[in-house]
């Protein structure tokens, strides 16, 4: 984009159809109403639109410049490293006027090209001493400058799209800051040109007012329709496992199926494994505590940067939060106890003896009680040994050139080590929970929580005998149940995503 950028205002040190018409230097910038431009400047030279539609043309003649793109000046800088496009950098600051020095990115690359070429630094002299009014710098032309790049770039794309004939689709929706719901658009598609090479190209983001599967189906298709791409020569669909998008009549999927019948659906990989430990984690009261302890050690460390200043001086690695839908997240978190349960406990015992707050302190001891206790030791084992398992796949099937056989293969090798961990991973648990118990010098003691009993009507069927052995409930109520939920959802999903393929 910079090397678009670059030619097209070099190239407009002649008038074009709309220039900015009041001067950079001692003025803001702006669009006269009253500047009229003679016949001769109604339409461009045409070297200005083949320079703007091709930088080649133009890195030819400015490689003759003293100073090029690629060259290093003396202070070891080179010029390419500056330029805004190539980093991603804003256009504009918070002046518009040349020589100062909160003018943006874009004024400042052009004050360094004016003193190694002689045109632009002829044409910023004229700004700056008012000998013209069209000095094509302004805002409006560095909007319509990057609207053109980007419709050249999208014209570029669709060739691409169409060469290769068939695509998919690969959809998802979130928030931005302002709180309308956005779908990206991207293309992924098989390039035949030299080496067969899988290209992905994104096509934007679309405001959509409603997430069904009616609305979304419909936004998509008007887009391909607006940029000329039969979908057709779509062969492919991949989203989240969403309602809205996997529904087998009333989704995404279904909807464009109707249009489209060789449109295959393929779930996220990713998504499901994130859904699995998900569903996993809310079956069991153990776990929903153990989650929330987590969230409550890094809440309160967090509160004040004193507490925060406790933690690290006894731990290496921080306490961290996490997202909802991103179990690597979690995974971060319980890394952080299970390996450092001994210094979480001193610093929250030092956290206690520090603060003045009376809640505080109560909430400082509850935590450091929680963090020693054998039953917080064997969950974060468990959590850990679970995730870990997940998060190696996890991360395999994000992986830009995942095959859909490979992808089936790791979700399977992931089923055959949870379900292995099933028969010996509890009892690995209690010898590492007791190890951890040595450092901290508690007791490997699992006390039995106490159950209201209520009364219950007459029923067919007679209630579970309760377990006397704290141990043995810990495993029928909190390991087994963690295991078996996790096995049965993966398979489940496993076998929607082969009936979608």
């Amino acid at each position: 984009m910079h090397e678009y950028i670059g030619t097209s205002i070099l190239a407009l040190n002649e008038p074009i159809l709309r220039p900015d018409a009041v001067p950079l230097h001692g003025a803001s910038d702006g669009m006269h109403s009253s500047f009229r431009p003679d016949a001769a400047s109604i339409s461009p030279p045409q070297w200005v639109v083949t320079c703007l539609l091709s930088p080649t043309s133009f890195l030819k003649s400015w490689s003759r410049s003293p100073l090029t793109p690629g060259t290093v000046r003396e202070d070891g800088r080179s010029m390419k490293d500056k330029l805004p496009g190539e980093r991603n950098l804003g256009f504009r600051g918070s002046s518009d006027k040349l020589y100062e020095p909160n003018n943006g990115n874009f004024l400042k690359e052009l004050e360094l090209l004016a003193k190694s070429d002689p045109v632009m630094d002829q044409h910023l002299a004229r700004i700056t001493n008012n000998s013209t009014h069209s000095h094509y710098l302004g805002k409006h032309i560095q909007n319509e400058l990057i609207q053109i790049i980007s419709n050249k770039l999208m014209e570029a794309i669709v060739i691409k799209i169409r060469q290769s004939k068939h695509f998919s689709l690969i959809l998802d929706c979130t928030p931005d800051i302002s709180h309308q719901e956005q779908m990206s658009i991207i293309v992924r598609t098989l390039n035949l040109e030299n080496t067969p090479e899988i290209q992905e190209h994104f096509l934007g983001f679309v405001v959509v007012e409603e997430t069904t599967g009616l609305n979304l189906s419909t936004v998509i298709l008007e887009k391909l329709k607006e940029l000329d791409i039969p979908f057709q020569d779509c062969r492919g669909q991949a989203y989240d496992n969403g309602a809205n998008m996997k529904g087998k009549r009333q989704g995404v999927q279904a909807r464009l199926l109707q249009k489209n019948p060789r449109a295959v659906y393929v779930p996220c990989g990713a998504h499901t494994l994130n859904l699995v430990i998900e569903d996993a984690a809310k079956v069991s009261r153990d776990a929903v505590g153990f989650f929330g302890h987590l969230q409550k050690l890094f809440t309160f460390f967090s509160a004040a940067t004193q507490r925060w200043i406790v933690l690290r001086k006894h731990v290496h690695l921080t306490v961290k939060s996490w997202s909802d839908t991103r179990w690597e997240s979690r995974l971060q978190s319980i890394h952080a106890v299970r390996h450092q349960a001994t210094q979480i406990r001193d610093a929250l015992v030092e956290a206690r003896e520090n603060v003045s707050d009376p809640v505080a302190k109560v909430e400082a001891q509850a935590l450091a009680e929680e963090v020693g206790s054998y039953r917080f030791l064997i969950c974060s084992v468990v959590w850990c040994d679970i995730l870990t398992i997940v998060n190696q796949v996890n991360k395999l099937l994000q992986s830009a050139s995942m095959q859909l056989d490979v992808a089936m293969d790791l979700i399977n090798k992931a089923k055959t080590s949870l379900a292995l961990y099933r028969e010996s991973g509890f009892a690995g648990a209690q010898t590492t929970a007791k190890e951890l118990c040595e450092d901290l010098n508690v007791e490997s003691q699992l006390k039995q929580k106490r159950i209201r009993s209520t009364k219950r009507h007459f029923a067919y069927e007679a209630a579970d005998e309760p377990v006397g052995d704290a141990l043995k409930n810990l495993e029928i109520s909190f390991f087994n149940v963690v295991v078996d939920s996790a096995l049965g959802s993966l398979e489940e999903r496993c076998r929607i995503n082969l009936e979608c393929c």
